[in-house]
């Protein structure tokens, strides 16, 4: 998955506007402008389409994790230089404050399922011998499964 699948599937996800994407990228202590977060919104196929850096998607995933969870006390995570399916995935995890059951339920959600141990070792140390690579389609059906959690979640708030 290229940074741009990423953060067109988090922004439907959550259903941000663009301007709330501005204010996510601050919260990290980046600044951006609409018309960049638009021109990384776009289809590769598009005029006007630039694709996101490693860094600049780690700092808006920063800034998720600020919006969700809060700051953190202390100094504020320096965002990654270079990005991979495990961090994401790592992330994401954190500012929706998961745990493995949730995780493991949003993935039944889309239709996968993987066990306890599986998962765990995606959020090994790249060294650690369990350790094991996050291919993109591990994230996509993540990523599908938190569209689905999140927007049902939505649908069943606005109907109470």
């Amino acid at each position: 998955m290229t940074n741009n699948d990423i953060l067109r599937r988090v922004r439907y996800t959550f259903d941000f506007k663009d301007s709330t994407m501005v204010e996510i990228f601050a919260l990290a202590q980046v600044t951006v402008t609409e018309e960049q977060v638009a021109a990384w919104l776009k289809k590769d196929d598009v005029d006007g389409f630039e694709p996101i850096e490693d860094v600049e998607l780690a700092s808006f995933l920063n800034g998720l994790i600020v919006l969700k969870r809060g700051p953190r006390d202390g100094e504020q995570p320096e965002p990654e230089t270079r990005l991979n399916n495990n961090i994401v995935l790592q992330k994401l995890r954190i500012a929706m404050n998961l745990k493995a059951e949730d995780m493991l339920e949003m993935m039944r959600l889309a239709e996968f399922n993987l066990s306890k141990h599986e998962l765990s070792a995606f959020f090994r140390k790249p060294d650690n011998r369990h350790y094991r690579e996050c291919k993109d389609q591990i994230l996509r059906y993540f990523l599908l499964g938190l569209q689905l959690h999140v927007r049902s979640s939505k649908s069943k708030a606005t109907d109470a």
